[in-house]
């Protein structure tokens, strides 16, 4: 059995706790809460800690906003599915330029179009109101938002040489 890494635990804790307070800074897009920090934690949980403590955090993380009044059932498949593939992409290619690509696509594109069942079936929208395609524009947004700010992040992380050392000190 693999030995549980405490230290990464204790950082996706943390990380879900700042998507959560970070959820303050929302701001509503046809009928979505966007909240761009959650996309940038996102980034950081897949460049720092790998995908299924990102997929934890976005959940935990979504399931406290939702708890709290600061999100809505729309926050999983929006912060989840971006979790997840901008995880497996960082996992796979070390690539955060296609890190980024994953969580914008993942959210936006794939979340958005999770959201529109679930919108239909938990929240009482009719299927006529609203067109399948409905919230890509507004997780496109949020998305690009958080991508930009954990990219100023992870870039200047990188360039100071924090970066590695980082990941090589959650990786023991």
């Amino acid at each position: 059995m693999k030995k549980t890494n405490y230290l990464k635990l204790a950082i996706a804790g943390v990380f879900c706790a700042v998507a959560v307070v970070g959820s303050m800074l929302s701001f509503p897009v046809l009928g979505s809460k966007c909240s761009p920090v959650q996309h940038m934690v996102n980034i950081l949980c897949a460049v720092l800690l790998g995908p299924w403590y990102g997929v934890g955090a976005a959940f935990a993380a979504s399931l406290i906003r939702n708890l709290t009044g600061l999100g809505s059932l729309l926050a999983f498949p929006g912060s989840m599915i971006g979790a997840l593939l901008c995880g497996l992409v960082y996992a796979k290619t070390k690539n955060i330029l296609a890190t980024l690509a994953g969580e914008v696509f993942g959210t936006a594109v794939l979340g958005g179009l999770c959201a529109y069942p679930i919108a239909i079936l938990f929240m009482g929208k009719k299927a006529g109101e609203i067109a399948f395609y409905a919230y890509i524009v507004p997780f496109l947004i949020s998305t690009a938002v958080g991508a930009a700010i954990s990219a100023v992040l992870i870039y200047s992380l990188k360039k100071a040489g924090v970066l590695n050392t980082m990941q090589k000190t959650l990786d023991r």
